[in-house]
């Protein structure tokens, strides 16, 4: 007997009768080496390494490589059987597969393999070599080629469900389901595939399936029925078309977001395309929507809208050049609200000696940022590391350095200054045990000065394309750089909220140029599809 802990974490165990078999026939006992090898690598889950004790090595590594993969079995049990010869130079052997399988229980049957000696004129085999004749019944005997084995869903297998409770329309946040098993296999189908399955228990049957449709041939095993519960979302199904619609005919990767600032709920979570989770799971760097973490900080520290702000072309920091884009300059008169609504780096840049290593980090905290999120699917939480460096400091203010956020995380922090207050994202109510709490508040003076800063960057700055849209919209705009490229490549952000409703949201297009010249146009389109 032969005992192998597999790589998967369960085990495969292969015991072939005849291991010091009295009276057995030479030939016989031969034989049984190359098929006690194929059988221990079956059992060990190593496809390729069984398939070289076969005839047909690719036909081999091919069927059991999708017999594996479909029913991943954490343990595999195979008991061998007497052999006897079958002619000169071919031995037969009995044996008993038995599987643990997730979902089907345990599964059993028994197959026979024939091993065949052979006769040397093909090119690399000795003569006189054993070698299993591989065929599908041998893997199975109801498996005929181009057949494979499968699971199937035995039960009634529940939706995921808007907020309305009809059937969810956004294939990033739903995910997939496979077809043979009905396991799902991504996003909330997948991290709720036991609720929306029915549980744990074996209800997904064994089948033959064909292997290049999927479909099922043949049921071998019967599964228990079971009844799957719906997941109910927070998404706004006239928020997420309007989202959708947004981004028809944007060429570059993007993303869009939208909550509701009084509880946190998320009313749209939009990706294009599809695949990647970008809208709550993607780290970028934020660029200059992050000065409105910046100005909490600065406002904070006793800066006030009206004060004097010098806004050069350029601001240089230990030999690194900071500019605004297109190298514009503001008046001599400016203020900082000028400053902020017009996105102006440099005066952020050389605003650094007014913050700590630690007053970024700390105003960060009062928006969330860098908590656990518990919204009840995969996100990413941002992070505002402490500042190690003059330099790291600078390019932080203006949402660069090592700083990194989702569409999520900046459409929170639009929430936050809407709301007065930190409001934890969530989108599966029901699955959610604990919400972050922000281990600050945010200073309600502060709030009320970004407010204004946020107004005046759609009425006087680089927000004007929301200028004429109903519904008071506050935003910010930002053009975030990444990669070494020269000149640099950048991302477009928007982030902002309606001041006459509970909408906060965030506009993001991967390597899409400007914040107010690219993602502008596109949050203006998703508002005025919400009807303002």
């Amino acid at each position: 007997m032969s005992l192998l802990l597999l790589a998967g974490g369960g085990y495969g165990v292969y015991s072939l009768v005849g291991d010091d078999v009295p009276d057995e026939d030479p030939q016989v006992a031969s034989a049984r080496k190359p098929l006690t090898a194929f059988l221990d690598a079956w059992a060990a889950k190593e496809a390729r390494k069984a398939a070289r004790y076969t005839d047909t090595p690719d036909g081999a590594a091919s069927l059991l490589t999708s017999v594996l993969a479909n029913l991943k079995p954490t343990k595999t049990t195979i008991v061998g059987g007497r052999g006897r010869l079958e002619g000169e130079g071919e031995a037969e052997f009995p044996f008993t597969v038995t599987m643990a399988v997730p979902g089907a229980g345990k599964v059993s049957w028994e197959s026979r393999a024939r091993v065949k000696q052979t006769s040397g004129e093909t090119a690399g085999e000795a003569s006189g070599e054993w070698k299993v004749v591989f065929t599908s019944p041998m893997i199975h005997p109801e498996l005929q080629p181009g057949q494979t084995l499968a699971l199937k869903g035995g039960g009634s297998r529940a939706k995921v469900l808007d907020s309305n409770g009809e059937p969810l329309l956004a294939s990033s946040l739903v995910g997939t389901v496979d077809p043979v098993s009905g396991k799902g296999t991504s996003g909330l189908e997948a991290r709720y595939d036991d609720v929306l399955s029915g549980g744990k228990k074996a209800h997904r049957s064994l089948v033959v399936a064909d292997r290049r449709s999927g479909r099922a041939i043949k049921e071998l095993t019967r599964a228990e029925k079971a009844e799957g519960h719906p997941v109910r979302t927070t998404i706004d199904p006239r928020v997420q078309e309007a989202a959708a619609k947004a981004l028809d005919g944007v060429d570059d990767k993007a993303a869009i977001v939208a909550i509701d600032p009084s509880n946190g709920h998320i009313r749209a979570a939009v990706n294009r395309p599809g695949g990647l989770n970008r809208a709550l799971e993607g780290r970028y760097p934020p660029g200059s929507v992050f000065k409105v973490v910046t100005a909490a900080a600065l406002l904070k520290g006793g800066l006030r809208p009206e004060d004097r702000a010098a806004c050069p072309k350029f601001a240089r920091v230990d030999g690194q050049r900071f500019e605004n884009q297109d190298q514009f300059e503001l008046p001599a008169d400016a203020t900082f609200a000028d400053v902020f609504a017009h996105s102006c780096n440099t005066y952020f840049v050389n605003a650094r000696g007014r913050l700590s290593d630690t007053d970024l980090r700390d105003a960060s905290r009062a928006f969330g940022i860098g908590g656990r999120w518990d919204v009840g699917t995969t996100t990413y939480d941002g992070s505002v590391p402490v500042n190690n460096s003059d330099n790291d400091k600078a390019a932080a203010t203006i949402g660069q350095a090592r700083v990194q956020a989702s569409p999520l995380v900046m459409a929170s922090v639009a929430a936050t200054v809407k709301s007065g207050g930190f409001h934890q994202p969530v989108l599966v109510p029901d699955a959610v045990k604990k919400k972050y709490e922000a281990p600050v508040a945010l200073d309600a003076e502060v709030n009320a000065h970004l407010r204004e800063l946020m107004r005046a960057t759609v009425t006087s700055g680089s927000a004007r394309a929301l200028k004429d849209l109903p519904g008071r919209p506050h935003a910010k705009t930002g053009t975030a750089e990444f990669g070494t490229a020269k000149p640099p490549r950048t991302h477009a952000w928007m982030i902002g909220y309606q001041g006459d409703s509970d909408l906060a949201w965030a506009v993001l297009l991967e390597d899409g140029g400007s914040g107010g010249a690219d993602a502008g146009p596109v949050a203006a389109r998703f508002l005025r599809n919400l009807g303002g």
